[in-house]
C-alpha cells in the first residue's frame, strides 16, 4: 500500500485567491470514472471549484462549490495535490491557489449554476484528454495512483480537541462539568460544514462537558449520537493511558467516517497510535510532528484510513485549524 500526499489546507497570503474542489469518482480499477465540467464563459473542461466564501472552511467550499457546480452532493475522502497558478487579465497578476480532494456522491438533487453547463462522467483516460489545462492533470495523475494502491476510498477519522472552555480559575465546581465559553459554542457550530463534508457518522468523545458539547451542535444538526468515552477524558487517560489506544484502534476496525474529540493531553497519545498503523514514515512523521505541539483549541486533525480490522492505515493526514 502507498501512502498518499500528506496535505494541509493550504498556508496563503493575504493577496492570494483562495479556492477549493474535488474530484467526483466512482468505480474501481480499470472502471475508474471522473466528472468534469464545462464552462461556457471559457469554452473550457475542468474539475469543479470555486473561491472560498468569506469565513468558509476549504473543505466546506469544495463541497459547497461541487453541489453548485454539479448538482451532486459530496463526500470529501483523500487529499490531493493543490494547484498554484496566477490570475487575471493583466499585471499584476494575483496568485490562486485551489486546494483538491478526492469525493465520492452520496446524493443527487441540486441544481447547476450559471458557470456550468454540463457535466460528464468519463473513463480517467478519456478524461486527461477532454482537461482544458495540463495542471489539472496532476490530481488525476494522484487519483489513478490511488486507485491503483487500492486507498482510493479512504475513509476519515477525525480527531478533534474540544473548543475553548471556561479556565478551570474561573470554574468552581466539578472539572469534568466545565462548559465552552462563547468563542467555544462559536466554534462548535462552525464544525457542523466541516465534519458535514466528510458525512462524519460515529461520534465518540470524552464524557467531559467540554468535549461532548464541541461535537454537540453536529449530533443535533445530523441526528447523530454522542458515544462518551471516560478513556478519552483526562481523569481516565491519567488512570488507563492505554484505554485511549483502544479506542482508537475500535474506530480503526469501525470503517466508517468517525469523528473523536479528546484534550490536550491526551492527543500525543491517540496521534501516536495513528502513527503507529501509517501507511509510510511520511504521513507517520506528521502525525508525531502534530501530537508535538498539539492542535490548537478547536482544531481538527483528519487521518485519512484505509484498510479495516488490523489492516487499517493511516495514508493521508491533513489539519484544519480555526478561522
Amino acid at each position: 500500500m502507498t501512502a498518499q500526499v500528506v496535505a494541509l489546507p493550504a498556508p496563503v497570503d493575504d493577496g492570494t485567491v483562495r479556492a477549493a474542489g474535488a474530484l467526483l469518482w466512482r468505480g474501481r480499477g480499470k472502471g475508474l470514472e471522473v466528472a468534469v465540467v464545462h464552462r461556457p464563459k471559457y469554452d473550457d473542461w475542468s474539475w469543479p471549484k470555486g473561491k472560498l466564501d468569506p469565513g468558509e472552511s476549504w473543505a466546506e467550499a469544495a463541497v459547497r462549490e461541487v453541489l453548485e457546480e454539479t448538482g451532486l452532493h459530496a463526500r470529501l475522502g483523500i487529499p490531493l495535490p493543490l494547484a498554484r497558478y496566477e490570475v487575471g487579465t493583466s499585471r499584476p497578476y494575483r496568485r490562486k491557489v485551489v486546494q483538491y480532494w478526492a469525493a465520492q456522491v452520496v446524493a443527487s438533487g441540486g441544481h447547476l449554476t450559471d458557470e456550468v453547463d454540463e457535466v460528464r462522467w468519463l473513463p480517467a483516460d478519456q478524461a486527461r484528454g477532454r482537461l482544458h489545462y495540463r495542471r489539472d492533470q496532476v490530481q488525476l495523475d494522484a487519483l489513478i495512483e490511488a486507485d491503483a494502491h487500492g486507498t482510493i476510498d479512504a475513509r476519515p477519522l477525525l480527531v478533534v480537541r474540544h473548543a475553548s472552555s471556561v479556565s478551570r480559575r474561573r470554574w468552581k465546581q466539578d472539572d469534568v462539568q466545565r462548559p465552552l465559553d462563547e468563542a467555544g459554542r462559536e466554534r462548535a457550530s462552525e464544525l457542523i460544514p466541516l465534519l458535514s463534508a466528510y458525512q462524519v457518522q460515529r461520534l465518540v468523545t470524552s464524557d467531559a462537558e467540554r468535549c461532548a458539547a464541541t461535537l454537540a451542535p453536529y449530533a443535533r444538526a445530523t441526528g447523530g449520537r454522542l458515544r462518551g468515552r471516560h478513556a478519552l477524558s483526562e481523569e481516565g487517560f491519567a488512570a488507563d493511558a492505554g484505554g485511549a489506544v483502544r479506542v482508537v484502534a475500535k474506530l480503526l476496525a469501525k470503517g466508517e467516517p468517525a469523528a473523536l474529540c479528546t484534550h490536550r493531553p491526551v492527543l500525543p497519545t491517540v496521534l501516536g497510535a495513528l502513527a503507529e498503523r501509517s501507511a509510510s514514515e511520511r504521513v507517520a512523521a506528521a502525525l508525531r510532528e502534530s501530537a508535538g505541539p498539539g492542535l490548537v483549541k478547536g482544531e481538527v486533525l483528519v487521518a485519512h484510513v484505509s484498510g479495516q480490522g488490523e489492516d487499517a492505515r493511516v495514508v493521508a493526514v491533513e489539519r484544519h485549524d480555526t478561522y
